[in-house]
């Protein structure tokens, strides 16, 4: 086995779910992640924690073929699945895949139904101590354009350093936004957008929930965002890719939106409750050793010179107590690239421009 797996395996362990003697752990993956499956049990074994191994993760066949033989009404909480996560008290993900499409010819409608029926599962495994990651399979690296070995180096890269160093390179930014009132993003001519921020707090990704980490996120205040937003890079959402998203904020709700590409599924997105039409998150990519665009939103939102936004689900620690929360059955990221012609302003300030932070030596204000 790559030495490389039971190091990525040890740092989710020790370092995003703090594993403990005793505890009951679901690590969810798709078989073609074995490998990191069977480090992860050694790790787990060595701490004495108990494992149990799901196959829930999305691009499965047999996933294909359940929501096809579906009908939309068809669905509910599965009680089992609940009981399982209600006594997790750490849940690993981790993404693989031996057909990034897989599900591309399933109906929309169902996977937004099934998602729906599935959120109060979410809603239990996000109240875990949880970690979501990659394993670098043939098919992702296929769908970032890249080998097998270039793609195992790019993830390897990117999950196993020094998360010390990237908390405290991020924790620049949460000092400039955590006190804010008010966010601006401008991009060229098509993204002007405002939201307010105030009372909610900015946190400090550097890979504990996700891995990689390398992003400073909060959420909006829900009937604030006003402006538009064209999403300029791609994203792979039930395995379709959508393009060139554009969406239109009044009082915090979408009311215009379109696609170059697959405008369709981003439609049952925004009409899959009420808070999928507004805002959950507001993320600025600080992890510059993710430098390759990728087609994996774990990854890709990360980058640096990079703004992603969210429709739907606004994380529980990224509202202040006394404000309204986002809800809804999805949390949809998309991304903004930052790197020309562009800025980022807090309560009227520029604190980025063109990609570079007014804290880095090369920031010209």
């Amino acid at each position: 086995m790559d030495p490389r797996i039971r190091e990525h395996a040890e740092i989710i362990a020790n370092h995003s779910v703090d594993l403990q003697e005793g505890d009951n752990v679901v690590v969810d993956a798709h078989p073609v992640a074995e490998d990191l499956v069977v480090a992860l049990h050694e790790v787990i074994g060595d701490v004495g924690a108990n494992p149990v191994t799901t196959s829930q993760r999305t691009g499965k066949r047999s996933q294909r073929a359940y929501l096809r033989a579906s009908d939309e009404d068809d669905f509910g909480t599965p009680a089992h699945e609940l009981a399982l996560i209600e006594e997790t008290d750490v849940y690993i993900a981790i993404r693989a895949s031996d057909n990034v499409t897989q599900t591309a010819d399933v109906d929309p409608e169902i996977s937004a139904a099934h998602q729906q029926a599935h959120s109060p599962i979410l809603e239990e495994r996000l109240s875990t101590r949880w970690c979501l990651t990659q394993y670098p399979a043939p098919a992702n690296a296929q769908l970032a354009e890249m080998s097998t070995e270039g793609y195992e180096n790019f993830v390897w890269d990117a999950v196993n350093k020094d998360w010390a160093e990237q908390r405290d390179h991020q924790a620049n930014m949460v000092e400039l936004m955590d006190p804010a009132s008010e966010i601006r993003i401008k991009s060229g001519e098509t993204t002007d957008v405002t939201m307010s921020i105030e009372g909610n707090p900015t946190l400090n990704d550097h890979g504990e929930h996700n891995l990689p980490g390398g992003e400073v996120f909060t959420a909006p205040q829900p009937g604030s965002v006003e402006g538009e937003v064209l999403f300029d890079m791609p994203l792979y959402h039930q395995g379709r890719e959508i393009t060139d998203v554009f969406l239109e904020f009044e009082n915090g709700e979408v009311v215009s939106h379109s696609a170059a590409k697959n405008e369709g599924v981003l439609t049952e997105v925004l009409e899959t409750d009420p808070g999928a039409r507004r805002l959950g998150e507001l993320g600025i990519g600080m992890n510059r050793d993710i430098d390759q665009f990728t087609y994996n939103m774990l990854f890709d939102e990360k980058m640096g010179d990079t703004v992603h936004m969210a429709v739907g689900r606004a994380y529980d620690d990224t509202v202040g107590e006394d404000n309204e929360q986002n809800d809804s059955a999805v949390h949809v990221d998309m991304i903004v690239d930052m790197s020309e012609d562009s800025l980022i302003e807090v309560d009227g300030d520029v604190v980025q421009r063109d990609g570079t932070f007014r804290f880095e030596d090369r920031f010209d204000g």
